[in-house]
């Protein structure tokens, strides 16, 4: 089964992308813009979650989806990481560093799972914790409002960013560590 439900709800990430920056070109008034963008950044990002629970409810894993799940992760961070930096609203330093290791990662991961060590890379929970932080950052800083007269979301988005930046080097390291022994063993 190659479209089904969970699938069909990965995808969805990706179809997400072009609507989640065409908002910021849309005629409307920024703060509308900064809201339609937060809520569909907040219900496609919920997706990531749906869709693992689908596939495990339903019994429709599969290797395409095990496959597409993290790419369409990778692109909605990305993209909205890029749309940030152009709006001025984070800085481009850490989107390079979260960007340069998911792509890093990703090579790693693929090279290792061809020579046939993709557990000693398998997703920890510092890589979570580090996806965690980059899922709460970014609405943040998409919204970039004041909200119940209080919280400052500029504010709090640019603190979660950071730790963001920090887990992402702080997991790239984890995660180089443990593929150290397998790619020596290799050489």
């Amino acid at each position: 089964m190659f479209f089904t439900i969970p699938t069909v709800l990965t995808l969805t990430r990706i179809v997400a992308i072009p609507l989640i920056v065409g908002v910021f070109y849309a005629p409307l008034d920024q703060h509308t813009r900064n809201l339609i963008a937060t809520v569909m950044f907040i219900v496609f990002a919920a997706t990531d979650w749906f869709d693992g629970y689908l596939a495990r409810r339903l019994n429709q894993t599969s290797a395409f989806g095990a496959f597409l799940d993290p790419v369409a992760d990778k692109f909605l961070v990305c993209a909205s990481l890029l749309v940030l930096v152009y709006l001025q609203r984070t800085d481009v330093f850490v989107a390079l560093i979260i960007i340069g290791r998911e792509i890093a990662i990703s090579a790693l991961r693929e090279w290792m799972a061809h020579i046939g060590a993709s557990k000693s890379v398998a997703v920890h929970m510092i890589g979570k914790a580090k996806t965690m932080a980059q899922m709460m950052a970014i609405p943040f800083l998409l919204y970039d409002d004041v909200v119940f007269g209080v919280i400052d979301t500029g504010v709090w988005g640019q603190w979660l960013i950071w730790i963001a930046a920090v887990l992402t080097v702080w997991s790239m390291v984890y995660y180089l560590q443990k593929a150290l022994p397998e790619i020596r063993a290799r050489l």
